[in-house]
């Protein structure tokens, strides 16, 4: 690994950490002696980059600093290009043009060295199955889980019976070939999955769920723990 490399990713491993990282923790992730990341740190020290060594405890990073968003590795950079590139295919159409236009900012952004990644990547996805399409607009379905706001949805099951609910969604589930809302059922009392193709309308209220995001989504994953075997979507539990 080149140093320029290696002074990204110790910055990247500190930034991941929610504690204090000792020499030796780092030294032994990187693969590499003391004395090297003692230079390395003083080389961050130097470029200002606010790192801090805590006696007996380990280095830290303050809190809200962030590299210049173009200094990625090629590997990164890939894995940028390969993410995006997915969601452009999979994603809804206004999730699938951010896609596409945060690879056209990349194109214009990066330094030449690396524009040949994005212009002739070796990772590339491939949909066999081509996706259901929506009957309505999930972007703002997006908006209501960003917001922690309730939805007012109607939603047609396998049957073909059209109800209409009030949930409070989590995130939306992408597979190969759906798109699934897991979100908690005021009419249900629990955790459902519900199609996107079977959602026909959504309404985002003002109303914010009562709960805190992080402790809904803690229950519906400890509810997953007990999963052996996937249901149905718009049943309890499965994806």
């Amino acid at each position: 690994m080149r140093r320029t490399e290696r002074l990204f990713q110790i910055i990247q491993i500190l930034r991941s950490k929610r504690g204090p990282v000792t020499g030796r923790e780092l030294a032994a992730e990187l693969e590499i002696s003391l004395r090297t990341l003692y230079r390395d740190m003083a080389e961050l020290i130097a470029q200002r980059v606010p790192l801090r060594g805590e006696a007996g405890a380990g280095y830290v990073l303050d809190a809200g600093y962030d590299m210049p968003p173009l200094m990625l590795t090629p590997d990164e950079l890939e894995a940028a290009v390969l993410g995006a590139a997915w969601v452009a295919k999979r994603g809804d159409p206004s999730l699938a043009r951010g896609a596409r236009d945060l690879i056209a900012k990349l194109s214009a952004a990066v330094p030449k060295s690396l524009r040949p990644i994005l212009l002739d990547a070796s990772l590339r996805p491939i949909s066999m199955r081509p996706i259901e399409t929506d009957k309505s607009e999930i972007a703002e379905m997006r908006r209501a889980i960003r917001g922690r706001r309730k939805a007012s949805i109607i939603y047609k099951d396998p049957d073909g019976n059209v109800s209409s609910r009030t949930i409070w969604p989590i995130f939306i589930g992408f597979t190969e070939e759906k798109r699934v809302i897991a979100a908690w059922c005021e009419l249900r009392q629990d955790f459902r999955h519900f199609r996107t193709d079977r959602v026909c309308s959504v309404e985002v209220m003002e109303e914010r769920y009562p709960e805190r995001h992080a402790a809904l989504l803690g229950r519906w994953k400890s509810l997953q723990k007990g999963l052996r075997t996937p249901s149905q979507p718009d049943q309890p539990f499965g994806l």
